[in-house]
């Protein structure tokens, strides 16, 4: 059976998120994550504009003033190790098969453990792995941290990737061990060279930590494409972001990064199907097409992505990509407002409706969060 055992940094983090519209003057190394975030709108930067009012500056031999980037928030960075969409399923494994790793997977923890801890103490790294994971979880045994932390350090010596990753983190955090950022990064760099998806992605989110500007995202590009190739969304959302954002990208990668975001997108990672609404609105990464826009924000909005809420109001109003529908732009204004984005131009629309209108809005709103 193949062994799968990953899980990423549990930290936090929470930034200002810049406001998302037509013509984006953003960073384009940021993303968002929870599934209803407060971000505050920048002062004029929401104004919605349609093609034909937003010239393409290409067109014309010219730079464009205002460029159409991904949306501005939580930095690749500072998302690291947040809460991930499930995995996609596993390629079919044809290598040699583990009794033990088997056993787990098929919930049999008591016998995993058996077949698992005379190798562990025989210096099995792969079984010191899975015996410090069932420690950690308590399964098959009590839960014992301090066991798990020993194990996992076994682990991470004998050079087992995923031990490795695992260790690293606990070295991060100073959970259960102490505090090493130099041997933390030394394990996550092993176990990212060494095939671990998602020790490609944090190795490269402290590489642009700690080389700050396009140089780190040169350097943490090529972890994140294979971090992407294994099915991690954030991987894939950060190699769409920089294949549009390092200037010099060869021009093959460019034409691929909406391919990376839409897998990203349709993992479920709500952030980037935020900005596969946006792209798609924008021209970013291909042509505009305002009705695929629309289909990507309203999934992000009906998923309580607070940004999308907001920006899918903007697309009731002007008839981008939907009918034009009072209504249901106050209801989802109402919805991100009440999340703590406001918005002038969405409020001053709200306050030009009737009573009635408002009155049906709000009823809207509120079966939405009931639901």
């Amino acid at each position: 059976m193949r062994r799968s055992v990953t899980h990423l940094i549990s930290f936090r983090h929470v930034c200002a998120l810049s406001a998302l519209c037509l013509i984006l003057p953003t960073s384009p190394l940021a993303q968002g994550s929870e599934r209803a975030v407060t971000r505050p709108v920048e002062q004029g930067a929401d104004t919605l504009k349609r093609q034909e009012d937003a010239p393409d500056a290409a067109q014309k031999g010219e730079r464009p003033t205002e460029e159409a980037y991904p949306s501005s928030g939580i930095t690749l960075l500072q998302r690291m190790g947040t809460t991930l969409p499930p995995l996609p399923p596993e390629k079919e494994y044809t290598g040699p098969i583990d009794e033990a790793y088997g056993a787990y997977q098929r919930g049999l923890y008591r016998t995993a453990l058996e077949k698992a801890l005379p190798r562990a103490e025989k210096g099995d790294a792969a079984a010191q792995t899975l015996v410090a994971m069932m420690t950690m979880l308590g399964r098959g045994l009590a839960h014992d941290a301090k066991g798990a932390a020993f194990w996992f350090k076994q682990a991470a010596e004998g050079g087992d990737p995923a031990g490795m990753f695992q260790y690293a983190l606990m070295l991060m955090q100073g959970r259960d061990v102490p505090h090493d950022k130099a041997k933390a990064d030394e394990y996550m760099r092993r176990a990212a060279e060494a095939g671990n998806g998602s020790a490609q992605f944090n190795w490269g989110q402290i590489l642009i930590a700690d080389n700050p500007g396009e140089k780190g995202l040169k350097l943490a590009l090529p972890f994140y494409e294979k971090s992407a190739e294994q099915g991690i969304a954030d991987a894939q959302y950060a190699v769409a972001q920089l294949y549009i954002a390092i200037p010099d990208i060869p021009a093959e990668k460019k034409a691929k990064a909406r391919e990376w975001l839409m897998r990203a997108a349709k993992a479920g990672f709500d952030t980037a199907q935020l900005d596969m609404g946006i792209w798609y609105v924008n021209g970013v990464g291909g042509p505009r097409d305002y009705e695929k826009g629309f289909e990507w924000l309203r999934i992000a909005a009906l998923r309580g992505n607070v940004v999308a809420q907001n920006k899918l109001a903007h697309l009731y109003i002007n008839a981008l990509g939907t009918r034009p529908d009072p209504v249901e732009a106050a209801k989802w204004y109402v919805l991100s407002r009440r999340a703590g984005l406001p918005d002038p131009l969405l409020e001053d629309f709200y306050l030009g409706i009737n009573e009635e209108q408002q009155k049906k809005a709000i009823d809207a709103a509120n079966r939405f969060r009931r639901g």
